[in-house]
């Protein structure tokens, strides 16, 4: 007979492992707090990488995707300026999808307009993404950062110092998708409009065998099935 550990037992000392850590750090909060943190942590996926790496100099990174945020005081009338210049484009800067590891970003002002707080999300290391920011749109990072003061230029050598000043580390984090990158995600679209275009082309097909039918079938029920989110 194997002497084999009892996965029940494993699970009760887990859980009991659980249960001290989330009495550890939330010890006064109401009973259904607690159960609710215990069954996150229990209920977490371990294929969904969480925010305990580093992104490279400053930030954090959860999987493939980094984030970065980042404050910094406006010169004189650079709100103004500043908003005008998002109100032109509506908030949408296209010349960013040049930058093809760019998630999103985003402009909040505060202080009365005195100060700025820019947050983004990217993929990969925080020095490739600030290099991709100065050799693919160099002319835009200008327009929209000269108005902070002591801003440098982005084709100087002291722009990543001035960057990384400024930038708070994330005390927590989400990611829905980790995994999946801004490249990633283009091919999926790619694939998808590829994978509609055949489709729509062979449903009007009279001519097929009844084995390529029930195979087109089954294909166009898994693709169009709802994806729940509720996991």
């Amino acid at each position: 007979m194997t002497n084999r550990p009892d996965p029940r037992l494993q699970d009760d000392s887990r859980l009991d492992e659980i249960k001290r850590a989330v009495d550890e750090v939330a010890h006064d909060a109401p009973e259904l707090a607690k159960i609710a943190l215990e069954a996150m942590i229990r209920k977490h996926n371990p294929d969904l990488a969480g925010t305990a790496d580093s992104a490279g100099r400053v930030g954090l990174r959860s999987g493939k995707v980094s984030e970065l945020t980042a404050m910094g005081r406006l010169k004189p009338g650079g709100a103004e300026r500043l908003q005008r210049i998002l109100s032109l484009t509506k908030g949408n800067m296209d010349g960013a999808q040049r930058v093809s590891t760019l998630h999103d970003m985003r402009f909040v002002f505060f202080d009365d307009n005195t100060r700025i707080l820019f947050a983004t999300a990217y993929d990969g290391d925080w020095d490739a993404y600030i290099n991709d920011f100065a050799t693919k749109i160099p002319g835009l990072m200008d327009l929209l950062f000269q108005n902070l003061e002591g801003w440098p230029g982005i084709d100087s050598p002291d722009v990543k110092d001035f960057i990384a000043g400024r930038q708070i580390t994330a005390a927590g984090w989400f990611v829905a998708n980790p995994a999946v990158t801004v490249v990633d995600v283009r091919r999926m679209q790619r694939t998808e409009h590829a994978l509609n275009d055949f489709l729509d082309s062979m449903s009007g097909r009279r001519d097929l065998d009844d084995e390529t039918t029930g195979a087109l079938k089954k294909l166009t029920d898994a693709i169009s099935a709802p994806e729940g989110v509720d996991y």
